[in-house]
């Protein structure tokens, strides 16, 4: 439970928020031999404009009038200044940096398309040179201003360990401070696989973050069907987390932290509660061998180890907090895409946490991504006290911090299948 009183603003860190150059910028921070690759790169680049917009992908028409109405704002995605001043309009104190869109948007698309599709199956060589260029540059980008911004590093992690344990540390020395890799391996070796072992563990060692990212799917199989495609988005970057869990990564490495973005975090109490049950013996799970990697019920990995970049986190997710944990849903404003909070972020927050107790609404806007991302509160204070809005701003009257305590309850108010008596109304206890 906080100790900031009711009338403080709040420290507002987004999980989720996007940087990248203009595409054709991005030169200077390539290795010179892959120049002549990038300029093929470029070359393609209105037919894949051209493709993403035939498959629906890209609301032509809406893009440039997105665009039209905020351009001025939009040039924060690569202007240090103006991000500032975006941030500050929407009281966000501080920031973690993903990449910007590929095909979607390919004004900013990293090299090579290693940003926000990043995916397992990209030529390693090239992946790594997209990867590093992008990287170079974004250090360059956080370090202007360190304490306002993480910086997630590309991480094509299928390649060969030890260059991308080389890049870990690179990334690190630079200043970045966390990881993105791709949330589809393809037909590259699954992340149960052992040869992943020393890039958790450089991960650990470094205190740097792994994330994956809704964006990449098997678009190929679609066809035309968008609604397929947004139906299945979110799933792709969720699916690493039971793939490292059930293998063991989290028991091996418990200093390694990893987290799913932009998938929203509605498919998290079902999924926990069903990985729960299996392991602690459900009925359904008696037929199936031993969970051997595992020493403690998913739950408890969860809570040690995992966090969810809930981007624009919905009223209907906040209503299973305590089955997610608090703790765990780290809020989001997706700038500057159209689809996040910005620039309209203030009433939204009001929107959306205007009933949540305050000392929960502190952990899931702010407090929470400080420690797994590693921001300084003491530096960001300040900023804080200038540009947060107050819980008053946001709706919330002073006596909901009585109930503040209940965030720390979940494991007995909302992860009550961990007991015997799952369903005590109903008398069912599947």
């Amino acid at each position: 439970m906080s100790d900031t009183p009711y009338e403080d603003p709040y420290l507002i860190i987004s999980s989720d928020c996007h940087a990248g150059l203009p595409t054709e910028r991005y030169r200077p921070y390539l290795d010179s031999r892959f120049h002549d690759r990038f300029d093929e790169f470029l070359g393609q680049r209105d037919a894949r404009r051209e493709e993403a917009t035939r498959l629906g992908i890209r609301n032509e028409a809406f893009a440039q009038k997105w665009f039209h109405d905020h351009e001025e704002g939009l040039r924060g995605g690569w202007e240090t200044g103006q991000r500032l001043k975006e941030l500050d309009g929407d009281g966000v104190a501080a920031e973690v940096v993903f990449p910007d869109a590929d095909a979607v948007d390919s004004q900013t698309a990293a090299p090579f398309g290693v940003g926000l599709g990043l995916s397992g199956d990209q030529d390693p060589e090239l992946g790594m040179a997209g990867a590093q260029a992008h990287n170079r540059w974004l250090a360059e980008f956080v370090g202007a201003n360190p304490e306002r911004h993480c910086g997630v590093a590309l991480l094509p992690v299928t390649g060969e360990p030890a260059k991308v344990v080389a890049e870990i540390h690179r990334a690190k020395e630079s200043g970045l401070g966390a990881l993105m890799i791709p949330s589809m391996w393809v037909d590259r070796a699954p992340y149960h696989d052992r040869r992943y072992d020393p890039v958790w563990a450089a991960a650990a060692e470094t205190a740097m973050p792994v994330v994956t990212h809704s964006g990449a799917a098997p678009r190929h199989e679609y066809g035309d069907h968008l609604g397929i495609y947004v139906s299945e988005v979110t799933w792709w970057p969720a699916r690493p987390l039971w793939f490292l869990l059930w293998s063991g990564v989290f028991e091996r490495h418990p200093g390694l932290r990893f987290g799913v973005a932009e998938a929203g975090c509605w498919w998290l109490p079902n999924q926990l509660w069903f990985m729960d049950r299996l392991y602690l013996g459900a009925h359904g799970g008696k037929k199936l061998s031993p969970f051997a990697e595992l020493k403690r019920p998913p739950s408890e990995y969860l809570d040690r180890q995992v966090f969810v970049c809930a981007t624009n986190t919905k009223r209907r997710e906040l209503a299973q907090r305590y089955e997610i944990g608090v703790d765990n849903i780290l809020w989001g404003s997706d700038f500057p895409h159209p689809e996040g909070t910005w620039p309209d972020t203030r009433n939204w927050l009001r929107n959306t946490f205007h009933d949540i107790p305050v000392g929960e609404t502190r952990r899931m806007l702010g407090l929470a991504a400080a420690e797994v991302f590693g921001f300084d509160t003491a530096k960001l204070a300040p900023i804080a006290r200038r540009i947060g809005p107050t819980p008053a701003e946001l709706g919330q009257s002073a006596d909901q911090t009585a109930v503040e305590a209940s965030w720390a309850r979940s494991r007995e108010v909302g992860r009550h299948w961990l007991t015997d008596n799952e369903f005590p109304v109903l008398g069912v206890n599947p």
